[in-house]
């Protein structure tokens, strides 16, 4: 007889009791259960008898305040059962004199810590988000009652005006005061290394150097004027540093800007300032009365030991058809000769030499007819040879020009910050490519904002770009000492032992 299968048949089978037998997984999941709790009390209570309170930390510190990374209490208030959420201003300004921001800011004052946020690894913590600057400048009409700044600035992408030195007003384009001329086209093209030098092709570096760099040797100066002093002063060739941005927080590297060019080292080698033929040297790049008081000195010593050439034989080709022949032969007294080779030899500096870069004032220069053979001012006296005549003689008198200051401007960026060293792996022409066609020394030549921002931009493979970079905001010229908080052998003993645990 066939066995009948039914499902209470087959349910008597299973053991109900099946969930109280014990299994390996089920051991398992036991011992766990157990070990995993005592072992957290265990390396929570190692880290608190150790007091290390790295345990307790959402992150690591930055690299300035490492050190401090087992020393919550050191930032943050100790309250019941714990610490602050947030570090109290307080201790911030234990350490760090942060000075105020601008006094026109209205609203409730920034809290350290909402612009320097910790426990983000090793991070400068001066790299501040966008976020925390525009919570102003974004809106800047309602943070301020009167400015003349941007008044809705997000980003340097996003709302940032051009420069101020490169914006055009009311008065047309910006112009550059200086008083030098200076041709940029024409010293980037091959030119002519002096009267008679050959040809040779100029670069930015020949004559733009930052100050930390300017001992180094210059291709076109002069080691005679670069060793010579000068009688004028700084504030006869550049304008005073008007910078209305908040002094910056470290030291110049004196790479930061480029130094002025100066004749000594960028000029000398090219524009030479001789002035006679007698001569190989040229005059001082000085003050005019510097210069008239070396030719006196030059002239009077040369003739004094050249008496011959106080006898003076007029060159025959000298002589123009359709004019009255004056005298051929003449001499002159020791002060004639001098006065005549100073008058010449300050025409061709004045008209000529000095004019071509500098700004001179309107002024009576030396009559020098006197030295030219003129027929009609230099007859010689009845029955003498001699041509010093009183009429020649008073038109020495003279008053010497004036040279305008060169006004030249030491720092264009006025609200922000520039290291020329952290560019130094891009060519000049690269950021300025107005100097290869500029021809007026009045262009501004710095580079716009559109060229900043073609490497600094957010994302990757972009160049910083956030405020910080370029701006300060704290005026550290109002900083103040702070007393110091801290033992070096109790803050040595923490960092033994946080190394020591991590050895192990």
């Amino acid at each position: 007889m066939a066995r009948t299968r039914t499902t209470k048949a087959v349910a008597q089978r299973i053991d109900l009791n099946y969930f109280n037998r014990a299994t390996p997984f089920k051991r398992a999941k036991m011992w766990l259960a157990i070990v995993a709790p005592v072992v957290a009390l265990v390396w929570i209570g190692w880290h608190f008898f150790g007091h290390d309170n790295r345990v307790y930390s959402s992150g690591r510190l930055s690299a300035a305040h490492a050190v401090l990374e087992k020393q919550c209490a050191a930032c943050h208030v100790q309250q019941a059962g714990g610490f602050s959420a947030t570090a109290a201003d307080s201790a911030c300004l234990a350490c760090h004199d942060g000075p105020a921001h601008h006094e026109a800011a209205k609203g409730e004052k920034l809290a350290c810590a909402g612009c320097h946020v910790e426990h983000r690894g090793r991070v400068n913590l001066a790299a501040t988000r966008n976020q925390s600057c525009a919570q102003c400048h974004g809106n800047l009409a309602a943070a301020s009652d009167a400015t003349n700044f941007a008044k809705h600035i997000l980003s340097f992408q996003d709302g940032h005006p051009e420069f101020a030195e490169l914006r055009t007003g009311a008065k047309g384009a910006p112009r550059d005061g200086n008083t030098i001329k200076l041709n940029h086209t024409l010293h980037m093209r091959a030119i002519r290394s002096g009267p008679n030098g050959p040809m040779v092709q100029l670069d930015c570096a020949d004559c733009h150097r930052p100050p930390a760099l300017q001992q180094s040797y210059w291709t076109y100066g002069d080691a005679k004027y670069i060793s010579a002093a000068t009688s004028y002063q700084a504030n006869d060739e550049f304008l005073e540093i008007s910078s209305r941005g908040l002094t910056a927080r470290r030291a110049a590297s004196r790479r930061e800007l480029m130094a002025p060019p100066k004749f000594a080292s960028s000029c000398a080698g090219c524009h030479l300032l001789t002035f006679d033929a007698r001569f190989d040297e040229g005059v001082p790049h000085d003050k005019p009365e510097v210069i008239h008081a070396f030719l006196l000195k030059k002239f009077s010593t040369y003739i004094a030991g050249h008496p011959v050439e106080l006898r003076e034989v007029q060159d025959p080709r000298r002589q123009l058809t359709g004019r009255p022949n004056g005298p051929t032969v003449r001499s002159l007294s020791p002060a004639q000769w001098v006065a005549e080779r100073v008058a010449i030899s300050e025409e061709l500096l004045w008209h000529k030499t000095c004019s071509q870069c500098h700004a001179l004032t309107v002024t009576t220069l030396q009559d020098v007819k006197i030295a030219r053979w003129d027929a009609a001012n230099s007859q010689p006296p009845a029955n003498s040879s001699s041509t010093g005549s009183g009429a020649n003689a008073a038109r020495l008198a003279t008053s010497l020009p004036e040279i305008a200051r060169a006004n030249v401007t030491l720092q264009w960026m006025t609200h922000a910050r520039f290291d020329h060293d952290a560019h130094r792996g891009f060519s000049c022409a690269g950021c300025h490519p107005n100097a290869l066609k500029s021809a007026e020394a009045s262009d501004i030549l710095i580079p716009g904002i559109a060229v900043c921002q073609t490497c600094h931009a957010p994302g990757a493979g972009h160049a910083e770009s956030r405020c910080f970079e370029c701006h300060t905001y704290h005026d550290w010229a109002k900083r103040k000492e702070v007393k110091p908080t801290f033992t070096l052998p109790e803050l040595m003993t923490e960092r033994k032992l946080r190394d020591d645990a991590a050895k192990q």
